[in-house]
This record gives C-alpha cells, structure tokens and sequence, in this order.
C-alpha cells in the first residue's frame, strides 16, 4: 500500500514539473519569436487627454505569440521609435528615447521595464474587448503572420517615468 502510494506521489510530482516546463517553454518561444522588435505601429487616434489609440502590427510565427507581443511593441514603440501624424487627430510623436547610447547606458533599466509582466504593462491597455477583426490577421509568408491589436497607451504618464529616471529631459527643463 505505502508503495502504490509513494508511486502515485512520485507520479503527480513529475506530471506537475512537467506541465511547468511546457508553459516555460511557450513563454520562452514567445520571446524568442518577438525579441528582435520587430513591428509596425500607427496612429489610430486621441484616447483621451495623455493618451494615444495604437495600432501595432506584430510579426511572429504563431499569432498567439504576435497578440501576446502586442502591448510590449506598442509601448516600446512609442519610446524609440515614435509615431508619424495622420487623420483622425494624430500629431506626429516624435520617440521618447532618441539618444541610442543614452539607451544602452540604462540596458538593465530596460531589460526590467520589458520583462513579461513588467513596468511597461502601466501604461497600456487593449481598446478591444480582445479580438482580432478578419483584416488585422495577415498571414505574410508560408510560416510567419502579421497581426494587428489597438491599444490605448499612455504617452504622459510613460513620458513622466522616463523623465524619473532620467532618460528623457523635462518639457519643463528649457532650452
């Protein structure tokens, strides 16, 4: 009995481990599928006042991957890349971050803003209720997908953080 027992322990203690490192490695190739940032990004709009509606289009092997990435694209977006002007009230946002050595200066900074579940999560949001509308999935090549998600991401609240940690001079600082 104590041996059918200690089986049965034994049994349920790998299964756990392994359901574990099968989520690690869905993580793991979620990453590795979008760390190069590869992306798209425009401008959908005025959310509200310190706040833009963005579209982000991610590439990735698997869609779920690229709707996963989404939010992190759109947010880093807005920090290096920067956004052009278009209609529906979209003025052109120049990038936060726009000194590439001031940038690798704060690489650990950086590194932990972006982690999964990070800082960045603070300033984004889905404007959908989480789905896809037909023209937002494009299947671009035999094995790779570009997909389209809107987020709301708060460009001020984002600009101020930066600020903090001395990355982006103040508005207020002059010329």
């Amino acid at each position: 009995m104590k041996q059918k027992l200690k089986h049965c322990i034994y049994l349920i203690g790998f299964l756990a481990f392994s359901l574990n490192t099968q989520a690690q490695w869905k993580k793991n190739k979620a990453n590795e599928d979008t760390k190069i940032w590869r992306y798209d990004i425009e401008c959908q709009g005025i959310a509200k006042k310190g706040a833009k509606l963005i579209k982000v289009w991610s590439y990735s092997k698997n869609p779920k991957h690229a709707i996963s990435r989404g939010m992190k694209n759109a947010v880093h977006g807005i920090v290096f890349k920067g956004i052009s002007g278009g209609g529906q009230g979209c003025t052109t946002l120049n990038p936060l971050v726009s000194d590439y050595e001031k940038a690798q200066e704060h690489e650990a900074f950086f590194d932990a803003f972006f982690a999964d579940g990070g800082e960045y999560l603070k300033y984004v949001t889905s404007a959908t209720d989480g789905s896809i509308a037909p023209g937002d999935r494009l299947k671009v090549s035999r094995r790779e997908y570009k997909i389209g998600i809107i987020v709301t991401v708060q460009t001020d609240l984002l600009r101020k953080r930066l600020e903090k940690e001395g990355l982006v001079r103040s508005l207020t600082s002059g010329f």
